[in-house]
């Protein structure tokens, strides 16, 4: 049996979720721009692609509120801060913060749903979690090639393809310019991290 939905907890927990998702989306979208005041584009698509599930999310977790429309939701809970130039610092704190989610507080917020009966909100907080899992192994995977000064270098010879022409430059290293359309370095990201390849040019580095 379901709890007044008005007096549920999960109300609450729905609307901490609507304003974190919120919150990531934008945190997300200025951290993009940030990647690309630093010529890092291949960093900003990173944040541009995550930032657009969140606000997915956000709309999810928004719609179960429906039967609160035209009531105010009060909630306490905090929200990161983190407000960095550094594009190391934005994806490490990322990494950080999805973990928070997927580990601790949608398992959290599922369970009290279960508890209360409504049943697609726990769905929805268990399934999400695990997508803000893949999110936190993306920001893992490339704090880890920025920490190691390997965004745009390998220890063997890799296929490299430029994000904004296609073209495909095969080398230990990205070039420092597509020779087909002169965009910088960080357009170039490993050819098996880009969507919908299917091979290209090739220039032996």
């Amino acid at each position: 049996m379901q709890n007044n939905f008005m007096e549920s907890q999960t109300r609450v927990n729905l609307m901490r979720a609507f304003a974190g998702e919120s919150q990531a989306r934008n945190r997300y979208t200025f951290a993009k721009q940030t990647a690309l005041e630093k010529n890092l584009y291949v960093i900003s698509e990173v944040f541009r692609f995550t930032a657009a599930q969140e606000e997915q999310h956000a709309k999810i977790f928004y719609e179960l509120l429906k039967e609160s429309a035209g009531r105010n939701v009060e909630i306490t809970a905090g929200y990161p801060a983190d407000v960095y130039d550094d594009i190391q610092k934005l994806l490490d704190t990322s990494v950080n913060n999805e973990f928070e989610e997927f580990s601790d507080a949608y398992p959290k917020f599922a369970a009290t749903a279960k508890e209360e009966g409504y049943h697609k909100a726990a769905s929805k907080f268990t399934l999400i979690a695990e997508i803000e899992n893949y999110h936190k192994q993306r920001f893992e995977y490339y704090a880890k090639l920025m920490r190691e000064d390997k965004l745009f270098r390998s220890d063997k010879t890799e296929r490299w393809m430029c994000l904004n022409c296609g073209h495909i430059h095969e080398s230990s290293e990205a070039p420092l310019e597509c020779p087909v359309c002169g965009m910088r370095q960080g357009y170039f990201i490993r050819e098996a991290e880009a969507s919908f390849t299917f091979g290209g040019i090739v220039c032996q580095g």
